[in-house]
C-alpha cells in the first residue's frame, strides 16, 4: 500500500521515479511508493518536469497541485498534493493503476 501522510495543504506522495522509460506510465507500488516511470532523463529537472506533467493527467488533478518537496536528485521523490485529502487521493490512484 503506498505510504501517503497528511499534511496541512494536502497529502504528501511518495514516488520512486523511474526515469528514461520506454514510455510513460504509472508501475503500481514499490515499497511503499507508487513508482512512475517517465520517457524523460533526469538531467536539469527534465524528468521531474515529466513527473509533475504526468500524473497530473492520469491523476485528474492540475500541475499547480503538485509540488516536488522532497528528492529533486533521488529516484525517491515526495510530492505535495494540494487540495485533496487521503482518502480522495488513494481513490484515485486505486482506479487508475488497477
Amino acid at each position: 500500500m503506498i505510504a501517503l501522510e497528511s499534511h496541512p495543504e494536502g497529502v504528501i506522495l511518495p514516488i520512486r521515479a523511474q526515469p528514461g522509460s520506454r514510455k510513460s506510465e504509472l508501475r503500481g507500488e514499490q515499497d511503499g511508493a507508487l513508482k512512475v516511470a517517465v520517457t524523460q532523463v533526469a538531467e536539469k529537472g527534465k524528468a521531474n518536469k515529466a513527473i509533475v506533467a504526468f500524473l497530473s493527467k492520469q491523476l485528474g488533478l492540475r500541475k499547480s497541485q503538485l509540488e516536488l518537496i522532497s528528492g529533486e536528485t533521488s529516484s525517491q521523490k515526495k510530492f505535495l498534493v494540494r487540495d485533496v485529502n487521503i482518502d480522495q487521493l488513494r481513490a484515485v490512484i486505486d482506479t487508475r493503476c488497477s
